[in-house]
């Protein structure tokens, strides 16, 4: 007795845009950093060596989420990077000259970058004026009041904000050899982990979330959108808040890994945290993100002005320019790639 089988064939579905160019730049980061370590090796090989890079760029990890967010709707916010120089002057003048503790003054740099995205939010989503314009005068207003909140560069003394801002987390089993020969544990900063759980928080918030869902609908198109009933408005309000918030965070951030306010702080952390979201694999046209990818395109972006430095080219010229080379070849890669799987999609279809 023969049994004829039935045979089915399952039908695939093709990789999203996002899930692509997310893979695309953690294999670069790798490849990157692995090519480093073989080539000029030293600090490349020190493990403290890589997790500086999160504890000198943890409050930009936190901007470039907020930053992730409002690029899927297809907005901007180069208002950030003023927002963490306000939020860092104030929060010293603070408890400096008005006795603020280190709950008042984060409070405070939650006001700020709760205040910043609530106004923007309202501007472009409610009163649709363009995202450039209204965070570009955001960016204005924030720099001229950090510099009326003091002129001059300001140091915490807080004693229990200083022990917070000193205090490091010791990495199990991680570490180097001292010159001695004694073992020295690789150490994180308290702002690492805020920043990371951020960053996984956000993530979930994208993947499994109804306004999630709602942000890559808006950014995809927003009259589709608008007909299948999703508040377009609404959601481009919130996304706008969630990166004034994620701002506020990201200035206390600052403020405990160096300690002071100062007008210059966060110097071109709006343009360093648009990067880091296209490298990671956000698209400007919206649509497509991730806060994954955003991670790791800090890391790439960081990586980079390292091997700059390693190479020799110690003038910041030079971390510019390779800067800007490695933004348009991410462009360059990401529309070559898209172009390719829409005329292969097209033609399927055929």
């Amino acid at each position: 007795m023969t049994f004829i089988g039935k045979k089915t064939n399952a039908i695939k579905e093709p990789v999203s845009n996002t899930t692509l160019l997310l893979t695309i730049t953690v294999c670069g980061f790798f490849a990157m950093y692995l090519l480093a370590m073989l080539i000029w090796g030293g600090g490349f090989l020190n493990p403290q060596q890589f997790l500086d890079i999160f504890n000198n760029n943890a409050y930009l990890i936190i901007c470039a989420c907020g930053l992730t967010i409002v690029m899927i709707t297809a907005g901007i916010d180069i208002s950030v990077g003023g927002t963490v120089a306000l939020i860092t002057m104030t929060c010293v003048v603070l408890m400096e000259d008005f006795g603020f503790g280190v709950w008042g003054s984060l409070l405070v740099a939650l006001g700020i970058g709760l205040a910043m995205g609530l106004l923007q939010g309202f501007l472009v989503a409610y009163l649709r004026i363009q995202p450039f314009i209204v965070t570009l005068a955001g960016m204005f207003f924030t720099k001229g009041m950090t510099t009326i909140v003091s002129k001059e560069p300001r140091t915490a003394a807080n004693e229990i904000f200083l022990a917070i801002k000193n205090f490091r987390i010791v990495v199990p089993g991680i570490g180097s050899y001292g010159r001695t020969g004694n073992f020295i544990p690789a150490r994180i900063e308290p702002g690492v982990i805020i920043a990371l759980l951020l960053v996984l928080a956000i993530w979930a918030m994208l993947k499994w979330t109804r306004f999630g869902r709602n942000l890559y609908a808006v950014g995809g198109n927003s009259e589709s959108a608008l007909m299948l009933g999703i508040n377009v408005k609404r959601t481009q309000f919130f996304a706008y808040v969630l990166s004034g918030i994620l701002a506020g965070i990201a200035g206390y951030v600052y403020l405990l890994h160096t300690g002071a306010g100062n007008a210059a702080n966060a110097t071109q952390a709006e343009i360093q945290a648009i990067a880091s979201s296209i490298i990671g694999g956000t698209l400007l046209s919206g649509g497509v993100g991730s806060v994954i990818g955003t991670l790791f395109g800090v890391m790439s972006l960081k990586t980079i002005s390292n091997i700059v430095v390693a190479s020799g080219l110690r003038e910041p010229y030079w971390q510019s320019i390779t800067t800007g080379l490695m933004l348009c070849f991410f462009i360059l890669l990401q529309s070559v790639i898209l172009a390719y799987r829409k005329n292969k999609a097209g033609s399927r279809t055929c």
